[in-house]
């Protein structure tokens, strides 16, 4: 699922189908933004609002990504997968997500990968083994897809924003969370699916995020 806002007269658009990209739509709606969602399950996606837009696509089939992307200032992907399994989502997803936003000269990219893809350094002892030995174990396969997924959006000239969240929570918004902008956040362990989003719209247009891997955590 994609999502796509606007604000007064500039578009941004965002992209996921879970908790977390519903929380982003939601917010970006309440911060006045026009938003446009690009879903494959238009049944499962109930939310109505008179500044969102819905239409039906997937992110993998690049043909249909071209009308919701057309006339975009931003692109933020929250693109989600529960699955263990090897998969091609994440990289095969925003390679064409890339490859439109080129088309169509868009610059802005936010994307959520995942705070487990590295042993945080700054962590404690505990949470670097089950970082390693559990974590990156147990989600080997997406992990991989999710590293070659950053490494696509490195690789451009967007002003990109990488975020790793910590372990999400299904909880309220608290708007109180620390960010580490291309460095590493001490003793992280969880924050909300609706902080992430807090963060996400706080910080579409914020210079000092582009071109950066940001955490976040309580």
């Amino acid at each position: 699922m994609s999502k796509q806002l606007r604000k007064r007269e500039k578009n941004n658009h965002f992209w996921a189908s879970g908790g977390t990209g519903i929380q982003i739509v939601k917010q970006a709606l309440d911060a006045g933004y026009q938003v446009t969602a690009l879903v494959r399950d238009l049944g499962k996606f109930t939310l109505v609002h008179p500044n969102l837009i819905v239409i039906r696509g997937d992110v993998l089939i690049a043909s249909t990504i071209e009308e919701a992307i057309v006339g975009q200032d931003a692109i933020v992907s929250a693109l989600g997968n529960r699955s263990t399994k090897p998969t091609k989502l994440y990289s095969d997803g925003i390679a064409n997500i890339l490859a439109a936003m080129h088309q169509n000269n868009i610059q802005r990219i936010i994307c959520i990968s995942a705070g487990g893809l590295e042993v945080n350094p700054k962590a404690s002892f505990f949470v670097r083994l089950l970082t390693k030995y559990v974590l990156q174990r147990i989600l080997k396969e997406p992990y991989a897809d999710l590293r070659l997924m950053e490494a696509l959006v490195r690789k451009t000239q967007t002003k990109y924003t990488i975020v790793r969240p910590a372990r999400l929570l299904d909880k309220p918004v608290t708007g109180k969370y620390r960010i580490g902008i291309n460095t590493n956040i001490a003793n992280p362990f969880s924050i909300a699916r609706a902080d992430v989003a807090h963060f996400i719209v706080k910080h579409i247009s914020d210079k000092p995020t582009f071109k950066s891997v940001t955490s976040l955590s309580y």
